[in-house]
């Protein structure tokens, strides 16, 4: 079934290049495209295109295909071109000709535009809450291991001490700005194109002020020209966030790799969270932190991929778009499995509160020491040269106490303004607003 077939029949090879991935990527749209129908047939109702009797009938059939959607049960026959033609299909079959009133003042071009706003929107949220509860647990092992220290690198040398409670708050702070910038893309995502139809609107008198209001949006997107040049531009400044957020998890995960090694000992994974050699009794592996910094990297590589689908084509709509779905819609679940992945190694890992004992940390204290001198009048440069020729001589004896006490630092880790940062930023989603819409739709 194609809702744009007429009396020709297509090529099946042309029908198989241009269908491509698509129906795979739309069962992500499913249930999303039900609730946009739900929206759209109930302002449709109150212009007069459908019947109060048609509204609720429609309503009805669509509340049960919503739930074969939530349910994992939701398929796309063979044959049927993409999502929108089988929910018709499949109203249709049920309910005769009232099934084909439903496409009334729209077009695919607006009703995909919204299925991946629904959708992405929706991904968001959980994003959001899986990330906070990562959060958490940054913050709870900074706080339990604040006062072990561990050496600092710049170039890979050892610069200065560090601490566990800074190295897991740090993290944690990084993700915060994570959310900051991925509230920025919920915030272009919220907003309703639906009623842009092909990109230029429709005669009908449509409201979308009412199927703005009835899917909770923000607002719309107001002109239907920009409506449509906003497919391909929502999903790379949502790319850009997730693309952050990997960043992050990346640079963890690498530090957890290289700190679990033997060369360094600083954590040591729990033996359930490693994997074996084939042909090393002994190898431990962290194949774990390993796989989530290659899916991270891949995922940083998003926005890069919609650049390129996207970067040269002008206003309106062309199939190039279509390819978007492929590398956008799976993102968020490698993502999210990545989150949780991390958030349980975050929870497990074994810290080593003896790394400092070793005297080839000792110079970590140099700094230290010129700070020390500097504090009982010496001048800076004068203090600095004269540890330097100590380390030189051979002769620098290290005081291994830190009293860092400024903001931030290791004996002032900020912790409690890290947490509320973060709340602040997920009350600042305002999910609720969408949550409460949803759930009137769909009762």
């Amino acid at each position: 079934m194609k809702l744009w077939q007429k009396n020709i029949e297509i090529d099946k090879a042309v029908e198989q290049f241009t269908v491509g991935k698509d129906r795979e990527m739309d069962v992500y749209l499913a249930k999303f495209d039900v609730l946009g129908s739900m929206a759209h047939i109930t302002m449709l109702e109150s212009i007069g295109l459908l019947t109060a009797d048609e509204l609720q009938t429609l309503l009805k059939e669509l509340k049960v295909i919503y739930q074969l959607a939530d349910s994992g049960q939701f398929v796309i026959e063979e044959g049927v071109e993409d999502v929108h033609s089988q929910v018709e299909l499949m109203l249709t079959r049920k309910l005769g000709d009232t099934g084909k009133k439903i496409h009334s003042g729209r077009s695919r071009n607006d009703q995909v535009l919204l299925d991946l706003k629904l959708f992405t929107r929706d991904a968001i949220q959980t994003l959001v809450a899986e990330i906070a509860a990562l959060i958490d647990v940054l913050i709870a092992q900074s706080n339990r291991y604040k006062a072990v220290l561990l050496p600092g690198y710049t170039h890979l040398q050892i610069a200065m001490p560090s601490s566990f409670g800074l190295w897991f708050g740090a993290y944690a702070e990084s993700l915060v700005d994570d959310l900051q910038l991925l509230q920025a893309a919920y915030k272009v995502t919220n907003r309703n194109p639906l009623g842009s139809a092909a990109g230029y609107g429709s005669s009908f008198p449509l409201n979308r002020q009412m199927t703005t209001d009835l899917l909770g949006f923000d607002s719309m997107d107001y002109n239907v020209v920009y409506a449509q040049m906003g497919r391909g531009k929502m999903e790379k400044t949502v790319g850009f966030a997730l693309a952050g957020i990997a960043a992050t998890l990346s640079k963890l995960a690498f530090d957890a790799c290289m700190f679990n090694s033997q060369n360094f000992g600083f954590i040591k994974l729990p033996d359930e969270f490693t994997t074996g050699s084939s042909i090393m009794p002994h190898k431990k592996n962290p194949d774990v932190f390993e796989l989530t910094r290659g899916k991270c990297n891949l995922i940083q590589n998003l926005p890069q991929q919609l650049t390129a689908l996207t970067n040269n084509l002008p206003s309106g709509y062309f199939r190039d778009y279509q390819l978007t779905k492929e590398v956008f819609l799976p993102a968020f679940g490698e993502l999210s499995a990545c989150i949780r992945m991390t958030t349980l190694m975050m929870q497990s890992i074994q810290v080593n509160e003896k790394i400092l004992d070793d005297p080839k940390y000792a110079l970590l204290f140099s700094v230290e020491k010129v700070n020390e001198l500097v504090l009982q009048g010496t001048p800076f440069r004068d203090a600095y040269r004269q540890v330097g020729l100590a380390i030189e001589a051979g002769n620098f004896t290290p005081d291994k106490a830190v009293a860092h006490t400024h903001e931030g630092s290791i004996g002032n880790l900020c912790n409690a303004q890290i947490a509320a940062m973060k709340a602040d930023v997920v009350a600042g989603f305002h999910f609720e607003k969408v949550n409460e819409a949803i759930k009137k739709l769909l009762t």
